[in-house]
């Protein structure tokens, strides 16, 4: 019975913090924070715009490599025609 009682104590304040921990955007209900609700919300704004960001970056140096390998392409077509029988060089 003391065992159990100690237990019960031991794990009593970890129930009260779990219950801090567990805020909702619900002002009537206890443990409400509304500055945590506040940079709770900034930080998910912030990382949708972080991620937002990063979208765009990879998408432009896709674009990126595109362009270039589509110049090189291009260039190497070019040296193919200049060699070939009959064409002219011209420089």
């Amino acid at each position: 019975m003391k065992k159990w009682l100690i237990v019960f104590a031991a794990l009593l304040p970890l129930s009260s913090m779990a219950n801090m921990l567990n805020n909702t955007n619900e002002p009537f209900k206890p443990g409400y924070n509304p500055s945590q609700q506040r940079m709770q919300t900034q930080m998910q704004i912030q990382q949708q715009q972080e991620k937002l960001k990063l979208q765009q970056d990879q998408q432009q140096q896709k674009q990126d490599l595109q362009r270039k390998m589509q110049e090189h392409r291009d260039s190497a077509q070019q040296r193919i025609i200049k060699t070939q029988p009959g064409q002219q060089k011209t420089n």
